[in-house]
Order: C-alpha cells, then structure tokens, then sequence
C-alpha cells in the first residue's frame, strides 16, 4: 500500500475520500453509459477498487419492477421517461437499486437537476435543490462555496435552504464541523438595502431551523475569512475569521467567486455538487475527463455512506 497523500501536514481530502470509498464499495451508475468516458471511469473505478460501477449503456436494461412502480407513482409521473438514462439512474438511487447516480457528460446540468428532482425529490426539511463546490487551496485547507450553479436569485428561504445544504455537504467531504459565512458587501450593519435585508433574513431562517450550526452574517469576506479584520469588523463573532463555509448572495457572486478562487489562488475545485435531493445524484461538466467522472462518482459514494439532506 503507497502512503496517503499529504498536503500541508495533513492527509488530502481526496485520499480520505479514496479511502472511504474503498472500504464502502458503493454501487455507483454511471448515467452517461454510452460514452467512452464513462467507459473508462468504470474501469478507473473497478481497477481501484473504489465502487462499483453500473454503466448505464441501454435504460430499458435497468428499469425493474420497483423502477417502473417508481416512475408511476412519482408526482412529476408524466414528465419521466424511462428511455432516459438519467431519470432511470436517479431512480435506481430512490429505488435502493444503486447508492448514487453521476451524469451529464453528454447533457447540460438542468436535466441532470430535472431528474434528480422528478425522479428522487427533496430531502425532507428541504425547499429546493442547490449546488457547491468544495476548494482545496494549495495548502490543503478545503472550504466550501455555495451556490455556485443552481439557484440564480434565491430568496430569503431559498438562501437559508443553501447555506443548511451547504453546510451539511462541507461536513461530509471535509470531515470537519462546518462554520458559515452569510456574505454580503455589509458586514453587522456597515451598509443597508433590501440586498443586505435579505442575507440578515436568510441567517434568521438559518438559525431557527438549525440551531446547532455556526452561522453569522450579514458578512463580507473579508471578516469571514481575515482573523484581523474579523477583530475590527465583527468582535465576538464565532464564524468571522474562521469560516470555512460561504453562501453567496446570488448565482453571478457564487460562481464568479469559485473561479477567481480556483485560478488566480490555485485551489482544486469539486463540483457542481448538487445537494437537497432524497440520494445522491450528482452533475458531471460537459467537458470532463475519466479521471472527473471516477473523481465525481467517489465523492458521491461517500455522500450515500452517509445520507445526505
């Protein structure tokens, strides 16, 4: 066995996810089966030990009684199609067939999040399905950006429903209690407008429905991230200068923000991951890899060890 791949004096959180995924061996479909990336991230994945793969090649091969009896009952019944790959892996998810679905190789995110939502719906005390990416910085650090490719203008319980996601998915995959930053160009109060009132209304939904969960805001990421300017801008704050989990305000930030962090601080970033839905179905980008598409399915067999909201 090769010594576990370390990172600023700790192991990298792709190892453990390697690890996990190897002594959980989930079964993970593989929704775009005819393409040869698939292909082969189904060997990546065999050869590695790291789950099993169910290539999803011909979907009239997979649909079992309990799919079918699925697709009848679901509320969205007349909107799925059993000739898709994509709504017949996410009902393999519901079903019990398979541990998690990853897809989208061949097909753009709103159909991957249309199945998943048809075909396997929220999670309950959840309102809507979102998205993250987990970073690695180049130091090891991982932190979690949502939402950076679902949601384009949540409201207030939209935006609450994110940051509780978000949390929950941080804590999954970096193995660490999550402390959440509600970001705004205001921070306590610096500035006001019905931009600001909402992340302040958000982080009031946040914690009533959680208490449990470090959450402040509203919070510029300058106080969220910056021990020092934390001190200045929100004394007494348990989450300023220590956050590892940040909610944007709105889809443009979110995804402008993920990208800046990705090439000018050269993190590594996971996703889009999607998160709020009953199992686990995640979004593969158009243009990805073997390696992507086995790297994808490993984190999503470490989410469906675990449950997911």
């Amino acid at each position: 066995m090769t010594n576990p791949e370390v990172v600023g004096g700790r192991v990298a959180v792709a190892e453990l996810w390697r690890q996990q995924a190897r002594a959980a061996r989930m079964r993970v479909v593989l929704a775009d089966g005819r393409d040869e990336r698939a292909a082969e991230a189904a060997k990546i994945l065999e050869r590695e030990e790291l789950a099993i793969p169910v290539l999803l090649d011909d979907p009239a091969g997979f649909c079992s009684g309990a799919v079918r009896a699925a697709a009848e009952t679901s509320p969205w019944s007349e909107r799925i199609d059993l000739g898709d790959p994509l709504h017949v892996g996410a009902l393999m998810v519901a079903v019990g067939d398979a541990d998690a679905c990853v897809g989208g190789a061949s097909r753009s995110s709103a159909d991957v999040v249309r199945a998943a939502l048809y075909c396997i719906g929220l999670a309950p005390g959840v309102e809507t399905i979102s998205s993250c990416f987990l970073l690695v910085l180049p130091d090891g650090t991982p932190i979690t950006y949502g939402d950076c490719g679902v949601v384009p203008d949540p409201d207030p319980d939209e935006l609450a429903s994110i940051a509780i996601s978000t949390a929950t998915t941080h804590e999954q995959l970096a193995g660490e209690k999550a402390r959440v930053a509600m970001l705004s160009y205001s921070t306590k109060g610096s500035a006001d407008g019905s931009r600001v009132e909402r992340v302040r209304t958000a982080t009031e939904i946040v914690r009533q429905r959680m208490p449990s969960l470090a959450v402040d805001g509203e919070m510029q990421f300058d106080a969220a991230w910056d021990q020092q300017v934390a001190a200045a801008k929100a004394p007494g704050s348990d989450v300023a200068g220590r956050a590892n989990v940040f909610v944007f305000p709105d889809l443009d930030s979110g995804n402008i923000a993920y990208k800046i962090t990705e090439r000018l601080a050269g993190a590594r970033a996971y996703g889009p991951l999607l998160q709020g839905t009953a199992g686990v179905v995640h979004d593969l980008s158009r243009g990805c890899s073997a390696d992507d598409i086995a790297t994808v399915a490993v984190i999503a067999a470490c989410q469906a060890t675990k449950g997911r909201p």
